[in-house]
């Protein structure tokens, strides 16, 4: 990410970030079946989704690259007597982990890089799943009007993102949960509209 990035998201931790809301995404709960063993949170925040997955019983990493999310994150692991680790950690430097995990989350991460990242973050995920490893997407929808908030992304995008070594199991709407009292956009009712993804790691 670029510096003007960090500092975005460095000013939205400065206080209480409009994604980070009390509790897991809903996207990521009605799948939660789908999702079991060892799990990588790729832009994990402050850890509300990782730690839904600890407490399913998953082996959980949580990874960030600002390191005031990881620490909310850790604090609540703590406070709820929840085990996962959580890293400080570029999203862009997967391919340095040397764990392999069954399954990945992605929850407003997608959406946040340029087309040369987005091609860099993809490769990484592939090197971290196993063969046979699903990613569970949740990004920002060009149906969502306006250009407030992050990047939109259309369906041709995320078939093109994945149209190497991934098998596309599903793209749907969805939408996402956002601090509505303290979000300085205004965003479709409901929750900014998204694209809930499942891809197969081949």
């Amino acid at each position: 990410m670029s510096v003007p990035d960090r500092a975005v998201f460095e000013a939205a931790y400065a206080g209480k970030a409009p994604w980070d809301v009390d509790g897991p995404q809903k996207a990521f709960v009605d799948v939660a079946d789908q999702i079991t063993g060892a799990v990588l949170d790729a832009g994990c925040g402050t850890g509300e989704n990782a730690l839904f997955f600890a407490g399913r019983g998953c082996k959980v990493t949580g990874i960030d690259f600002l390191a005031e999310p990881i620490e909310r994150a850790r604090r609540k692991a703590a406070d709820r007597g929840l085990k996962a680790t959580f890293l400080v950690m570029d999203a862009l430097a997967l391919k340095d982990v040397p764990e392999v995990f069954d399954a990945a989350i992605d929850s407003g991460l997608f959406h946040v890089f340029n087309d040369e990242d987005r091609r860099r973050y993809v490769e990484g995920l592939a090197s971290v799943l196993k063969p046979g490893g699903r990613l569970f997407l949740l990004c920002f929808s060009d149906e969502e009007p306006g250009t407030q908030g992050p990047r939109r992304v259309s369906r041709r995008e995320i078939e093109d993102a994945f149209a190497e070594g991934w098998t596309i199991e599903r793209i749907e709407p969805s939408r996402f949960e956002v601090r509505s009292e303290e979000e300085p956009f205004r965003f479709s009712p409901g929750g900014p509209k998204a694209w809930f993804v499942t891809v197969l790691a081949t």
